[in-house]
């Protein structure tokens, strides 16, 4: 903020009188009465306005003087700064319009700042919001353009039963600056209005992808969930924490086949047919967020044993008797100040991931919460401990692994080869007696749905791309190398046919060539081949640096192993931050009121331009 924007709580008066020693006597510009302090002591000046607010806003604006101080016009600096944080706020908080006109922030902006006039709904909805939006839309537009090649995710989301309700598709667009940085961009929530709705988004997206400059430029389409699998952000079975919803409709849908409803919902022209239709209308064959198939392989592997449900179940009984019982000192020495796990509230946002620690916790803790509650019937038998633990163990890495790649920083598909090799060697080392079922479970579903990875050439390349593994990972490191070596000269090849399609540079002649003619040519050193390029990067030792900050320290050693690496790394292994808006939208909103809104949070995601 500008100084000279800045406001003292002298600006409310007039100085009458200046003595010695700081003293002065100041008349209030809104009553007119008399105020005697000293300039670093205003405490009776801010009295003065705190009782004439309080009356004001009693009924009595006659002697209120800070409702009696003049108003900013609306085209005033300072009221139009204030006015762009409020939409600022609302849009990166993602909060309803409406609270601009709630009593309670409105007596908050008074006290802030008297001189500002409350703007209505209407005029933040139509005016603000947009203004803030094409602001965004601009700089996006503008990022976009000099990106040379970009990923984009498609995430959607649902309200009500399947194809009653309201529903948005989230386009979001990732890529990587020229000073390697990775972006993610917001690029439009689009209301699906009925199940029929491929050929419209088509062409919507279509509007988009020119607006945007991407046309041309998607390397892959990422799918997000569909409505047959939305639910990929699971909660353990039976373990309902006090505030969330329960997992009825979890259960309901237990023991359907979810490749039968996945086919069901794609013959019915529903989601998954858009998926995949917008993703070959890009060009560019679309590919399973990695988090979300990896959500779908520990419910797969817990619905193995029917027995955990309930055991699940009663360990939430104790957890919500405990919480709702002891006071938060007390449970402040198991699960911190806030006496929830990891400071998290037992709500319904709880994944199965976050929901694990709770459960971690109580074990370790179990001992002093039983001697705390005194319940004996709440409290869980050895055999029902040691099945947790049991759990709790087996489910550690994919924890582990669901905690890497679903934080709201870009993280690149090059973490997905390795941790299903991770998970694969766990499984087989591990010997369960109480969760054999989950434990077989496990191991089929990560077979069929993640295995396929391990020989993709995609995420062999951005994994063999990543400087902490390189090909550290293989078991058949030449055959890997092969590997790579095709895929990077098939993408080098199709830059090379971009690049020559658009218009040569207009090369200007050097004003020094007759100058400096006497001086003999350099010859041009000979470029390295990609064969030389990838022994050289491979011969270098694992390094735990970032990826991007070593591709731009290492872009001029390899050029074309850089170029490849600002492609494969757009590719993002998770639409986490995207369906975390909608599900915050929901959850704030009702359905009905969420579609005149959808412009204003498609654009809740431009925090990285």
């Amino acid at each position: 903020m500008a100084s000279g924007s800045r406001v003292s709580i002298l600006d409310y008066f007039d100085i009458v009188f200046e003595g010695e020693n700081g003293k002065i006597e100041s008349k209030c510009k809104a009553c007119g009465t008399r105020i005697q302090a000293k300039r670093t002591v205003t405490s009776n000046f801010v009295t003065h306005l705190k009782v004439g607010s309080a009356r004001g806003l009693r009924g009595a604006p006659s002697s209120s003087c800070l409702v009696a101080a003049s108003k900013f016009d609306r085209n005033d600096p300072r009221q139009a700064l204030i006015s762009e944080a409020i939409a600022k706020m609302m849009i990166r908080d993602l909060q309803a319009v409406e609270t601009v006109e709630n009593e309670g922030f409105r007596e908050l902006l008074q006290l802030l700042e008297p001189r500002y006039a409350p703007e209505s709904r209407l005029y933040v909805q139509r005016q603000l919001l947009p203004g803030y939006a094409y602001q965004v839309q601009l700089a996006t537009k503008q990022a976009l353009t000099a990106a040379e090649s970009c990923s984009v995710t498609l995430d959607l989301w649902q309200s009500g039963a399947a194809g009653r309700g309201t529903g948005y598709l989230g386009v979001t667009c990732h890529f990587i600056t020229g000073d390697w940085q990775a972006r993610t961009a917001l690029l439009a929530c689009l209301p699906l209005a009925s199940r029929r709705i491929v050929q419209r988004t088509l062409v919507e997206f279509d509007a988009i992808s020119r607006t945007h400059s991407i046309t041309g430029k998607v390397f892959r389409v990422v799918a997000g969930s569909t409505s047959s699998e939305r639910r990929a952000a699971f909660r353990l079975p039976g373990f309902c924490l006090r505030g969330g919803e329960g997992d009825e409709e979890e259960e309901e849908n237990g023991s359907r086949d979810e490749e039968r409803r996945a086919v069901e919902s794609s013959e019915a022209g529903g989601e998954l047919a858009l998926d995949i239709s917008l993703g070959f209308s890009l060009g560019s064959c679309p590919i399973d967020c990695f988090a979300h198939s990896l959500g779908l392989c520990v419910r797969e592997g817990l619905r193995s044993s029917p027995q955990l449900s309930v055991t699940l179940a009663k360990a939430a009984c104790f957890y919500n008797y405990v919480t709702a019982t002891v006071p938060p000192e007390k449970l402040g020495r198991v699960f911190g100040s806030t006496g929830t796990a990891d400071g998290l509230p037992a709500s319904r946002e709880q994944s199965w991931n976050s929901q694990l620690k709770t459960v971690r916790r109580m074990l370790e803790s179990a001992d002093f919460l039983e001697d705390v509650v005194g319940r004996r019937d709440l409290e869980l038998s050895c055999l029902e401990k040691a099945l947790l633990t049991e759990l709790v163990e087996l489910l550690e890495p994919f924890e582990e692994a669901a905690d890497m790649v679903q934080g709201d920083k870009h993280v690149s598909i090059s973490l997905a080869l390795p941790c299903v090799l991770g998970l694969r060697k766990h499984l087989s080392e591990t010997h369960a007696r109480q969760c054999t079922g989950i434990l077989v479970g496990l191991a089929h579903s990560l077979d069929r749905r993640l295995a396929s990875i391990l020989e993709d050439p995609l995420y062999v390349t951005a994994t063999a791309l990543d400087p902490q593994f390189k090909l550290s990972w293989s078991s058949d490191a030449e055959c890997h190398k092969q590997m790579l070596l095709k895929e990077v000269a098939k993408h080098i090849r199709e830059s090379s046919l971009q690049e020559s399609s658009k218009e040569p540079p207009n090369l200007q002649p050097s004003e020094r060539r007759k100058l400096f003619s006497f001086i003999k040519q350099r010859p041009a050193s000979r470029a390295k081949s990609i064969e030389q390029e990838l022994a050289a990067y491979l011969h270098e030792e694992p390094t735990d640096e970032d990826p991007m900050h070593y591709w731009k320290r290492k872009a001029t050693d390899f050029p074309r192993l850089s170029q490849v690496a600002k492609k494969v790394f757009t590719v993002p292994a998770s639409t986490t931050p995207v369906g975390r808006i909608f599900r915050t939208v929901g959850r704030n909103l009702k359905p009905e009121r969420c579609r005149p809104l959808y412009s204003f949070y498609q654009f809740s995601l431009h925090f990285n331009i």
